[in-house]
């Protein structure tokens, strides 16, 4: 049978028993959207290629290490493995640009003018799905608390009367909700700095 007619699903498990036409196949099968999406952000073909490179260098250590749970969801995977060393590059690029010295030195490169450029705005929207992804793996009353007073701003005082607690306790609950994120942040490797 044609490797063609196999599911992504199907070359993985290929792959895994050792067959390495299986897993080009799956690449060939997803290049050019995956590339087209790392261009799309970084609009330098050497850079793109060089992410695309790490992009499945990473996938194959990713599913070496049994790492790979997404039931039939390769390519989404793919794409978030994707997204992830595009933010990585901007994040290395946003430091290089703030330390790098020459002799044309500029006071104003260092200074935020307040526009957020694409990258600034790609990492933004990175770190907020990170953080709602987090927060829904809280306990339901720390996730509470913590909606309550950044979503939908409201004070202490407010929280502890619709929720019928003292004011302590929701301070409690709120203290022990970003310590918890913390540790979740930690625990799955998210970094939750805009930069």
């Amino acid at each position: 049978m044609l490797l063609s007619n196999f599911s992504d699903k199907k070359l993985l498990e290929l792959y895994l028993n050792g067959n390495n036409k299986s897993f080009e196949y799956l690449l060939n099968r997803h290049k050019v959207k995956i590339f087209s999406f790392i261009m799309s952000k970084v609009k330098k073909k050497d850079i793109a290629e060089d992410i695309f490179q790490d992009t499945f260098i990473k996938v194959i250590n990713s599913i070496k290490k049994g790492k790979y749970n997404e039931e039939g969801k390769f390519l989404p995977w793919v794409m978030r493995i994707t997204h992830n060393l595009i933010i990585d590059y901007f994040r290395r690029e946003s430091k290089m640009r703030k330390v790098r010295v020459t002799d044309d030195f500029n006071i104003f490169d260092f200074l935020d003018n307040g526009n957020k450029n694409q990258e600034e705005i790609l990492i933004q929207q990175q770190v907020y799905s990170d953080l709602s992804f987090l927060i829904e793996e809280l306990p339901e009353d720390q996730k509470q608390v913590l909606k309550m007073r950044y979503l939908h701003d409201m004070s202490f005082k407010k929280i502890s009367e619709l929720n019928n607690i003292s004011i302590n306790t929701a301070l409690g609950r709120m203290r022990y909700a970003i310590i918890n994120l913390r540790k979740l942040a930690k625990k799955q490797h998210i970094n939750l700095q805009v930069k």
